[in-house]
């Protein structure tokens, strides 16, 4: 079929219309040839046509002469489920020169798959009422392979996500560069990004994309993190989503898995460059022994044809982190668990024994050993009578022995003069139970502690009853000598009030102070478990900040506070073993540890390019 041009009118349209078809299956593509050649000779759109729908969705454009010769165009068209048809539109604004012709046009893999006779092993899934075996992977995916719409009937909504409703528990990253972005229909540059979604294969449906145009430059990154999952055994959980990189500049597509906070994770897939006008199907098997999160990255190529698309992602044989949608609510990045147990504290001499130790060691109190005083606080106890980690923050505290485990209020001692007046009604931390609340007070504050779930269990509260609006409450360690490079704080946070402000996580060496996380709003009635990655630090203090809402229906409560990991490796006088690696340092540690993106050797080490 060609066009013959018979008159000059501004707009005139040549319109090819296709039969009606009823429906596809998920794997349809049409292709044919085309040519568009002449000086002149304009633009040309094939447009689909959906029962139901005004608005047409553009499938494929050309837009001005692209030389004597045949060219062929290929379009995905995945599985539409409501009768449609084809309009090739030519439009010529006035002016008319040139050639403009289609042929061969080509359907394939456009049948819903055929019934079957039988359909055994864990590998298949038999649809309700087509009868078709298919392949179990392609079951909860957001796609309905069957036809009848069985293979996505009895699927968890909290494990998939297409986007026509907003992120559902994927939440972008508040470290990157900038956001996704959800649409709808084409992307705003043209020769880049997704013309329609996946999920409905229209310009109705949404997806996310990443702008690559001005302000965005070369490398900038946008991130989005999955919510927590439970620990899975190998490929037991699957991670399924469909990606879109069209355009001349696009650059990277990343997906990676993290099990602590504020890191990068370890690399799952990754893409590069130009995958052509289509949507791709990715399948990712994921294993852990702990919590998870899964972290979908873009990067910005080096120019504005550089738009990513995702849609449709969905995750099948996983389980959400304690049964709730996202445990710790949109601030919360990835934090996760482990068990506690109590340790208790030592009890100190009050005079010092003999020693010849100078004003830089500290001395051992039963002994006059003499160490150093950076081993002074640093989670090991390096004296034989413990005395070293004797006045420091205690590694675990349940609040149990009705005991502060170290922890102190700054704010509280700094005060003077009618003591007991200014202390009652200041917003300060203090130890509450469950038996010791007044009525009404349970709407607010928790009714059972974390560690023995009774009401006669103890936990730290910040008492909204007293002081006002935007006061803050803190609560610090004493100075911590050093930490190792696996060093993380675990707690449990209760967050449930109708004034709610919010509790942080503060890190403070010297005079600077820094935020580590955060939490604001209610959090609902339970307790929700946090982890605070701090790695290697020296001469630091630990703070939890509680601000205060704007009535007293607002109490922060925090119980269980663990520092896991955290005391500096050791140099070994033996030599390491075949199954470790040895750091510039001399510290040995597990070769699996190597090129994971975290600092294991405290020099960095493990983690040099030339291995």
């Amino acid at each position: 079929m060609f066009i013959l041009k018979s008159r000059n009118s501004i707009s005139q349209i040549a319109r090819l219309r296709s039969p009606k078809f009823r429906q596809t299956g998920s794997n349809c593509t049409l292709s044919f040839w085309y040519y568009n050649y002449g000086q002149s000779v304009g633009a040309a759109e094939l447009q689909l046509l959906v029962d139901g729908l005004t608005q047409p969705t553009v499938l494929w454009r050309t837009y001005y002469n692209e030389g004597n010769q045949w060219l062929k165009a290929a379009i995905q068209l995945g599985r539409l489920p409501h009768p449609f048809q084809f309009s090739l539109d030519k439009i010529s604004l006035g002016v008319y020169e040139g050639v403009s012709a289609i042929d061969d046009i080509r359907f394939e893999n456009c049948a819903l798959p055929p019934p079957a006779l039988s359909c055994e092993g864990p590998k298949h899934f038999w649809c309700r009422d087509t009868k078709a075996c298919i392949d179990s992977l392609l079951v909860c995916d957001l796609v309905d392979d069957c036809g009848d719409g069985s293979d996505e009937a009895s699927c968890d909504p909290d494990l998939q996500c297409n986007f026509e409703n907003g992120l559902c528990n994927w939440e972008q990253d508040v470290q990157d560069d900038f956001d996704w972005i959800r649409i709808r229909g084409p992307t705003p540059t043209v020769n880049t990004g997704p013309l329609k979604d996946h999920t409905t294969g229209t310009a109705r449906g949404h997806y996310l994309y990443l702008e690559s145009s001005e302000p965005r430059q070369f490398r900038d990154k946008a991130v989005l993190l999955s919510p927590l999952f439970n620990p899975s055994g190998y490929g037991t959980c699957v991670f399924r989503f469909h990606y879109h990189m069209f355009g001349k500049e696009v650059y990277k597509l990343s997906v990676f898995q993290r099990t602590v906070s504020n890191t990068k994770g370890w690399l799952l897939w990754y893409k590069f460059g130009n995958q052509e006008n289509r949507w791709i199907r990715q399948t990712l098997f994921i294993s852990s022994s702990k919590p998870f999160q899964i972290l979908v990255k873009g990067i910005v190529g080096d120019g504005f044809t550089g738009d990513i698309g995702l849609d449709d992602m969905s995750f099948l044989g996983c389980t959400l982190y304690n049964g709730a949608q996202h445990p710790f609510g949109s601030f919360f990045k990835g934090y996760l668990p482990t068990i506690s147990t109590t340790t208790s504290g030592t009890s100190v001499p009050a005079t010092l024994p003999m020693n010849n130790c100078t004003e830089e060691e500290f001395v051992c109190r039963a002994s006059g050993h003499c160490i150093q005083m950076i081993q002074k606080c640093d989670f090991r106890p390096d004296c034989s009578d413990k005395s070293d980690e004797s006045a420091c923050v205690m590694e675990v505290c349940d609040f149990e022995d009705k005991d502060l485990c170290g922890w102190h209020q700054p704010a509280l001692e700094q005060m003077s003069g009618n003591y007991s007046i200014q202390i009652t009604k200041t917003f300060k931390w203090q130890l509450g139970r469950g038996a010791n609340l007044y009525p009404e007070e349970e709407q607010h504050c928790p009714l059972t502690d974390h560690t023995t779930c009774t009401e006669e269990g103890w936990y730290l509260f910040a008492d909204s009853s007293n002081g006002e609006f935007g006061d803050t409450a803190d609560i610090a360690t004493p100075v911590i000598s050093l930490t190792g490079p696996r060093c993380k704080i675990i707690f449990w946070n209760y967050m449930n009030g109708s004034t709610i402000g919010s509790l942080e996580v503060l890190y403070k060496s010297s005079n600077k102070t820094s935020k580590l996380w955060t939490q604001s709003g209610s959090q609902g009635p339970q307790w929700n478990r946090a982890e605070v990655f701090l790695g290697i630090r020296s001469n630091f203090q630990v703070i939890f900040r509680a601000k205060r809402g704007v009535s007293y229906m607002g109490d922060v409560a925090v119980d269980d506070i663990t520092f896991e990991d955290c005391s500096p490796l050791l140099i070994s006088d033996k030599p390491c073993t075949s199954e470790e690696f040895m750091c510039a340092n001399m510290y040995c540690i597990p070769k699996s540890n190597l090129c994971d993106f975290v600092n294991d050797c405290e020099d960095n080490s493990d983690e040099s390019p030339s291995i």
